[in-house]
């Protein structure tokens, strides 16, 4: 039985692990899916997946405050994702889930409980949340400097130095890992050396194209941790594909409507908070285009003739069929743009998005910039340029040529498979029991 245990506050992580759990069923695994609730929860049921509801319930509170706490990540950042309370009942109910379906493997995408829970369980865990960044990526100092340092006083550095920074920092941040260590060291398991921890697992899926992401099969599978650049014992690193969002989701007929009536530019921020994407959306209506809005906030009151709000979309069939996009920078969305053959601006927050924004600006289909930049003239200028300059659109639509007849999900299932039978020869996976 494979568990499937994503952050349904975060669209990226529940559309990924449908992806991967489509393909692990299609192999005749079983597969079954736990989740504490969240924004995008009801895409698990909508999807044909069983959900085991897990205690405590996410709540508007907790899931504005978990946001909270990632956006604020940072060198000098102290903040808890969770109450304590909340924390012990969530790993202890993963706990509960794991034993009763004996899982062989769980799956996770930013669900932090999932690095206590499996270590009590004794179960391995596999991540796919990372994208790309991770230590081997990071080791051969593929992040670029940023555009949105966590400390301002970086950008007086010199480029090298500030690359250097980008590369080597996130190895040296403990604070997001503080609250789980001390949960992990009252029940009695190992703890989490830094915040680069957070985005690998036993099993680490790498979810690009090595030549995309400019890294070899085997400097990424044959590295080992090593200072500053730890991670947990027995880490191993594979290349899964690129791997976004094919929700099976229509295309609403209004936005049908709104795509057939010109050339449009598509603002899709998730996990933002509704001031800064209503800033996002401001300053992106001063380019003089036509704006397709995609946000679970509400945001009626933007919208006019050129601007139409509405919720949750099947990006991977609207991105094809606009002209430029804006996105913060997940990999998910990036990934789509780029399967899309569509040139966007990406608004990157942390350095995994600077690191994804970037591999599409080294393609030559994208342009980086700090978020607090997009509430000003920059955003229009940079939409006028995707829209107006013919390099990006010939450059997006030659990243698209490299994805084309690439399933993310079917690698990625084949690796968890392949990953199992070589840590336990021989063993089959039994079905078992699922439960809502």
């Amino acid at each position: 039985m494979i568990l499937m245990l994503p952050n349904a506050q975060f669209l990226s992580e529940v559309s990924r692990a449908i992806e991967i759990a489509r393909a692990l069923r299609a192999r005749g695994l079983p597969v079954a899916f736990g989740t504490r609730g969240g924004s995008h929860a009801h895409l698990i049921d909508a999807a044909g997946f069983t959900a085991t509801r897990l205690d405590p319930p996410v709540t508007p509170e907790s899931e504005a405050a978990f946001l909270e706490a990632v956006l604020a990540m940072g060198p000098r950042t102290r903040h808890d994702f969770f109450t304590d309370d909340e924390l012990r009942a969530a790993v202890d109910s993963e706990v509960a889930l794991i034993r009763h379906l004996d899982a062989d493997l769980v799956v996770t995408g930013f669900t932090l409980s999932a690095y206590l829970s499996t270590r009590i369980a004794g179960v391995p865990l596999a991540s796919e949340h990372g994208g790309s960044f991770v230590p081997p990526v990071l080791a051969r100092g593929l992040c670029p400097a940023a555009v949105n340092p966590p400390d301002p006083n970086l950008a007086r550095l010199p480029l090298r130095v500030q690359q250097l920074v980008a590369n080597r920092a996130p190895a040296f941040i403990r604070g997001p890992v503080a609250q789980l260590n001390r949960h992990a060291r009252d029940r009695g398991v190992d703890p989490l050396p830094n915040m680069l921890s957070l985005m690998c697992a036993d099993l680490t899926l790498v979810t690009e194209l090595p030549e995309v992401l400019g890294l070899t099969t085997r400097d990424l599978e044959e590295w080992r941790p090593r200072w500053p650049l730890r991670v947990r014992r027995g880490t191993s690193f594979r290349w899964s594909g690129p791997l976004y969002a094919r929700l099976d989701l229509p295309v609403p007929a209004a936005v049908e409507a709104f795509l057939a009536d010109g050339p449009t530019v598509l603002v899709a921020l998730t996990s933002v908070t509704e001031t800064l994407l209503r800033a996002v959306v401001e300053s992106a209506r001063t380019s003089g285009r036509r704006l397709l809005v995609a946000t679970p906030h509400d945001l009626a009151d933007l919208a006019d003739e050129h601007t139409l709000v509405t919720g949750t979309l099947p990006n991977h069939l609207v991105m094809p069929r606009v002209a430029a996009a804006v996105v913060m920078g997940g990999q998910g969305s990036v990934q789509t743009a780029l399967a899309s053959g569509t040139p966007f601006v990406g608004l990157p927050y942390h350095g995994e998005q600077e690191l994804n924004v970037a591999v599409a600006e080294r393609l030559g289909s994208a342009i980086r910039m700090a978020p607090a930049a997009a509430a000003t003239t920059a955003l229009p200028a940079a939409i006028t340029r995707l829209l107006e300059e013919p390099a990006f659109a010939a450059a997006a639509r030659a990243a698209a040529a490299r994805y084309a007849g690439v399933d993310g999900g079917s690698l990625a299932a084949e690796v968890i498979i392949r990953w199992l039978g070589e840590r336990s020869p021989g063993r089959t996976i039994r079905p078992s029991v699922e439960r809502r």
